[in-house]
This record gives structure tokens, sequence and C-alpha cells, in this order.
């Protein structure tokens, strides 16, 4: 009997690896959040507008994601859907990544503008989006914000911006950095008519987009967690040779340091803005259509 006891297998629960798990989840199916390591399906993602179940971390949405979840029925009326960056200083290999980028994202470039409505309030928006380039500030993303600005200014719409980007795009030097006083320039105007200008700021925002339009609205509100800043963190810490503080660059601790007024979770944002519309607007005032 003893022998029998000391002589039977024993069995072991075999526990795979995260690089197993990582592994066996197919291609599209499912989404691991880099924050917190919850697995979840992406349909079910989506359906929490890409925010996770599981700690809240707001996933990165495109321009077009964006409008399909703020505007009323996910409807745009686009502006200067064909304007397409031409490649001003022959910089080596710049056309064929504006190629590539375009094949993949099936965007024109790194900023996409229109009207439509939020809440039955007519609005001008312009929505940018990481994927294309980084969300780099080129020649066609300051014309198009600018050309926003203006149309909000003449139809006396209110304007929206979401706002993400890298910084300037270096491929066009300074023609690049000229968009960021193009488009200061452009607010100051509509906002000497009386234009209301929201600027929502979205995980990242960086360089030239924060030194220039994403940070003049009239109210500024961000995504949890986004970061944004005018540089880096590591660079920040090279230059004063200081250690930051964790949360540094984060909506939240940007919202503590005076630079935000309010940080406002993707589920709460169109109320949000209805509000805030509401507040300053009837839908007398700004009939849609006119």
């Amino acid at each position: 009997m003893f022998k029998d006891l000391f002589n039977k297998k024993r069995k072991y629960a075999i526990i795979p690896s995260e690089n197993s798990k990582r592994d066996n989840i197919p291609e599209g199916l499912m989404n691991k959040c880099p924050e917190c390591g919850t697995i979840q399906f992406n349909k079910e993602l989506e359906k929490n507008l890409k925010v996770c179940s599981g700690c809240g971390y707001h996933f990165r949405l495109n321009a077009k994601e964006r409008f399909q979840i703020t505007l009323d029925d996910g409807r745009l009326f686009e502006y200067d859907s064909d304007m397409i960056s031409e490649d001003p200083l022959d910089f080596p290999g710049y056309k064929e990544k504006i190629a590539k980028h375009q094949e993949k994202t099936g965007s024109k470039d790194a900023v996409i503008t229109g009207e439509g409505t939020i809440g039955g309030f007519p609005v001008v928006v312009a929505g940018m989006s990481f994927e294309f380039f980084g969300g780099s500030m080129g020649s066609v993303v300051g014309e198009k914000v600018t050309r926003a600005i203006e149309t909000a200014m003449n139809k006396n719409y209110p304007l929206l911006i979401f706002s993400t980007s890298g910084g300037a795009r270096m491929e066009e030097s300074i023609l690049s950095l000229m968009q960021m006083a193009k488009t200061s320039a452009a607010i100051q105007k509509f906002s000497d008519q009386g234009g209301l200008y929201i600027s929502i700021i979205t995980d990242p925002t960086f360089g030239g987009v924060p030194a220039s339009f994403a940070m003049l609205g009239d109210y500024i509100i961000a995504e949890p967690g986004a970061a944004s800043g005018f540089t880096g963190r590591r660079v920040i810490e090279q230059t004063i040779r200081q250690k930051l503080p964790e949360t540094f660059q984060t909506a939240e601790f940007n919202l503590k340091h005076g630079q935000l007024d309010k940080v406002v979770s993707r589920d709460q944002m169109k109320n949000t803005l209805i509000k805030l519309l509401d507040l300053h607007l009837t839908k007398e005032e700004t009939e849609y259509g006119e």
C-alpha cells in the first residue's frame, strides 16, 4: 500500500508564461492593455470606446474613430479631403514615407477637418491622428487647421480640435514651424470675433501643436492620462539634471498645475462638450446648414 502511494506519479499544473499567452492570441481578435495587462476582446474594447475595463487606460483613437463617437450619428461633412503634402525641400525619402502612411491609414495626412453636429449644435471640428507620421504638423496640417478656423469664423460655428502630435514635421523644416504662427494668428482672429474654441488634448500631444493652437482654447480639456508638453520627459531631465515625478506631463499633473481646465473620461466627453455648447449657445443662434 505504502509502496503504491510513493510510486504514484504526481500531477502538476502547467502555468503558461506571458509570452505563450501572447502567442496564443489570434491576430486581430484580442488586445492586451499596456498599463495593467488585462486581455480583452477587441469587440468588447470597441464597445467600451477603447477604454480598458480593468484600469481605465485610454487607447489611442484616430480622427475617424474620434468623430464616430463624438459627432451625432458619426456624420462628418469633410473639408479639404484632397489636400496632400508636397516635398518642398526634396527631403530624401519623404515622398515614399507619405505614400506609405497614406496606404497604411487610408488618410491623406495627419488631420481631418470638417463640420457636423454634437447634441444638435453645429460645430467645425479638426481631429489629428498619431498613426499618420506621428501626428506631426507639416504644411498640410497647418493649412487645414487654419481653414477650419476661418470656416468656423465665417459660419459663426464653435470650433473643436482634438489634438495629438509628436511635434513639427522635420522633413518640412521651417515651413513646418511657420504653421505654429499661422494657426495661432487664426485662433486670435477667431477669438476677437467672439468665437468659442474648445481644445481637447489626447495622448500624446507634444512639440509645435501644444506650443500653438492646442493650448489656446477657451476651454482646454484632456483625456485621462494623456501626456502633453513642449518637449519630452527625457530631454527635460537631461537638461535640468533632475529626476521628474512619475506623473509628470500627464493630464492629471497638468490639471493640478493649472495647464488644463478639466480631465474628462472618454465616455463622458460628448456629454461634457454638449454642456459647454449649451452654456454658450442656443440651437437657434447657430442653425445647422445656414
